[in-house]
């Protein structure tokens, strides 16, 4: 083989060495934004770059992989929904107090479920793991559970607030609650 062969076969697996590197990564960016959905984009966006974003995704999956995560028993379940039954019948005379309820409730069946309960971001993180499409619905009800009691909130921000912990809180159970 002459050097002009050598080197043409270098390049060429050179190229499709990145071809190869392109096409993955490209993969790996689609995979994660699917599974991700709108949280993958507030990643892209609190990271500045989709390269770093995809890096904190991926180590967030790789974290609440190593969780042990567990389904509740049907017991379990039923003694959630009779809570939060109880806690929606709460909003009609209380609804800043149904608010932090709920907030309690939700973060109840998480644990029961073995999230970690550190703090606020890390539990918003690894739900956005298997709940990408209504963890920030959890952000913002939680913004207005633990909001100062003194501020003014409408009648209408807590029940959208109810709202989305009931998103939150039924996909955490697996099953849909009727109100009360």
């Amino acid at each position: 083989m002459n050097t002009a062969s050598v080197i043409v076969l270098i390049v060429a697996i050179a190229i499709l060495a990145v071809g190869l590197w392109m096409y993955l990564d490209a993969r790996k960016s689609r995979r994660l934004r699917n599974q991700f959905g709108p949280e993958y984009e507030r990643a892209v966006e609190r990271e500045g770059n989709a390269r770093r974003a995809e890096t904190v995704l991926d180590e967030r999956q790789k974290r609440v992989n190593r969780l042990n995560i567990r389904e509740l028993t049907r017991e379990e379940r039923e003694r959630f929904i009779t809570e939060w039954r109880s806690v929606q019948a709460r909003f009609v005379d209380d609804p800043r107090g149904a608010v932090v309820l709920a907030d309690t409730v939700v973060s109840r069946a998480m644990q029961a479920r073995n999230y970690p309960m550190t703090d606020f971001d890390q539990r918003a993180a690894d739900l956005s793991v298997e709940y990408p499409t209504v963890v920030q619905d959890y952000r913002i009800a939680h913004d207005v559970a633990t909001c100062d009691p003194s501020r003014e909130m409408s009648t209408e921000e807590m029940r959208r607030a109810m709202q989305r912990y009931r998103a939150l809180f039924e996909e955490l159970i697996q099953a849909p609650v009727k109100a009360a």
